[in-house]
């Protein structure tokens, strides 16, 4: 089921399959911002990645002395989320753990997400409880896409990432979707990340060492763009399904964790994580997002 929220410069849609993001039109000129999932490139749209972040050795981990076999990016994007209503200009949503969870993750948790407009920016709060008796480990990410070029006028080379200030980003090295370990600066004291067709040919780019506070998709001849506060989050990732033989979308993902070093162990307890919360602790963190048309 979807769900609307809408202001005098956005409609903005929620599916409670997953709580993901399914729409976001820019009222004015009507055009659809977010990337709609055509199934030939990338079948999602804007993913949560909840409870953990990337892929899992061997595809499982162990915990409790029990292995749990578990795909990319965890399951909260694949379950139904229950919606709690609309209040003002936000919707919110909640996933609590269940058999069903725990057949997949043993731990009790609950999952609320909120998507809050104010202006021309959208506000995605992710919030993490732990009702049970049990320290509660989970990684947690943002995985949104957006359309790529904005009109049929431009083509990828029209744009570029701009960072607030100048960076020197630490890449993460991967190889067959696993860190290695290895790291290498992706750029010396600089704003700008040009854009081209080919620059995901390797798969996902994953920064760290930022000390930006935004990172903004920009259109340079016009101006416009999208803009992502970035600040507080230990790692951004930049992707896009490969150019064939152009890119389509592009998805800024501020993560909380990774995904697995190719020489983990597949303990659940040596997995770096985003918080580890015990009985009764809350967390929470929030991704704002703004259209510039």
């Amino acid at each position: 089921m979807r769900y609307t929220v809408e202001n005098e410069f956005l409609r903005v849609e929620v599916d409670s399959l997953g709580a993901e993001l399914a729409s976001v039109v820019d009222k004015a000129s009507g055009a659809e911002m977010l990337w709609q999932g055509d199934p030939a490139v990338w079948p999602r749209r804007a993913p949560i990645l909840f409870p953990y972040c990337g892929k899992l050795v061997n595809g499982g981990y162990t915990a409790q002395g029990r292995r749990y076999d578990g795909g990319q990016h965890g399951f909260a994007r694949d379950m139904e989320h229950e919606f709690l209503g609309c209040e003002g200009a936000s919707l919110r949503f909640r996933l609590a753990s269940s058999d069903k969870t725990r057949a997949l993750f043993p731990f009790d948790f609950v999952l609320e997400s909120t998507y809050t407009l104010d202006g021309r920016t959208l506000h995605h709060t992710l919030a993490v409880t732990n009702p049970g008796e049990e320290v509660l480990r989970f990684g947690i990410g943002y995985h949104p896409g957006f359309n790529l070029p904005f009109d049929e006028k431009h083509t990828t080379a029209d744009y570029e990432l701009r960072f607030d200030t100048p960076q020197t980003p630490i890449v993460q090295d991967v190889e067959a979707g696993f860190l290695t370990g290895g790291t290498h600066p992706m750029m010396e004291n600089s704003q700008v990340i040009p854009m081209d067709d080919r620059m995901f040919d390797n798969d996902s780019i994953c920064m760290g060492s930022l000390s930006a506070k935004t990172l903004c998709l920009v259109e340079k001849d016009t101006g416009r763009r999208i803009s992502f506060d970035i600040e507080g989050y230990p790692y951004t990732l930049i992707w896009s399904a490969v150019g064939d033989p152009k890119l389509h979308f592009l998805c800024v993902e501020p993560w909380c964790s990774l995904q697995d070093r190719a020489d983990a162990s597949g303990n659940w307890e040596e997995k770096p994580c985003a918080a580890a919360l015990a009985p009764g602790e809350h967390w929470s963190t929030d991704l704002a997002i703004t259209f510039q048309r």
